[in-house]
């Protein structure tokens, strides 16, 4: 007997949606670990390190809405639930186990105070990302419209996207993580400030690039 053939084709991912979800899901797990840092922006602006990672969190939901459509960008944002909370689970259990008693105390120290972060401030990073990003998403699909064509409308509407999102961010994770423990208004405002600049200042020309990235590997994949 011969086996029933299928005509289905697999299911297979293009290499832009393939590279752009390798990298998210790297992203999302790198943002929390750089967000130890705070960074100065020149001598009046200072924002923590995580922003870095998590605009290109934004820059790449945006350019997969741009160029596969708001559905696969949602469930990119989606499934990037998956590598953030296996990362807390898994960070969790090491800073449980004990350590080598030939680690230097210095070492260990450091190690605790840059991952040890508490459970109020875990929720806060995830109810954040989530909320942000969704919204990131929903806005840039809806100023693209109909006609959404074209470099310069694209910069435009990612960097709109790109800052409203981060303020809902920054007003969500702030409040989440820090709200009763100290006053937060000089916190807030400050980050949302920085957050808006980067995203008018960096974001177009991410977003740009990305999408002009995709766009020439699936050109070549089509054509091999």
């Amino acid at each position: 007997m011969t086996e029933p053939t299928s005509t289905a084709l697999p299911r297979t991912l293009s290499p832009s949606l393939f590279l752009f979800t390798i990298i998210y899901g790297g992203m999302v797990v790198l943002a929390g670990v750089l967000g130890n840092k705070q960074v100065a922006l020149g001598d009046w602006l200072a924002v923590e390190a995580g922003i870095f990672p998590f605009l290109m969190l934004v820059a790449l939901s945006s350019g997969v809405a741009e160029l596969h459509g708001q559905g696969t960008a949602n469930r990119l944002v989606l499934w990037g639930f998956v590598p953030l909370i296996l990362s807390i689970m898994l960070t969790g259990l090491v800073l449980a186990l004990p350590a080598s008693p030939k680690m230097e105390a210095e070492r260990l120290d450091a190690f605790h105070m840059v991952l040890g972060q508490s459970p109020r401030l875990m929720a806060a990073g995830i109810v954040a990302y989530g909320t942000s990003q969704f919204l990131n998403v929903t806005i840039f699909s809806r100023l693209r419209g109909k006609d959404g064509a074209g470099s310069l409308w694209l910069a435009v509407r990612g960097a709109i996207a790109s800052a409203l999102s981060q303020i809902v961010d920054t007003l969500l994770f702030i409040t989440i993580a820090f709200y009763g423990v100290f006053p937060i208004a000089n916190l807030m405002g400050g980050q949302m400030l920085a957050k808006v600049v980067l995203s008018i200042a960096v974001i177009p020309f991410v977003i740009t690039g990305l999408v002009a990235l995709g766009r020439s590997l699936d050109a070549k994949e089509g054509g091999a």
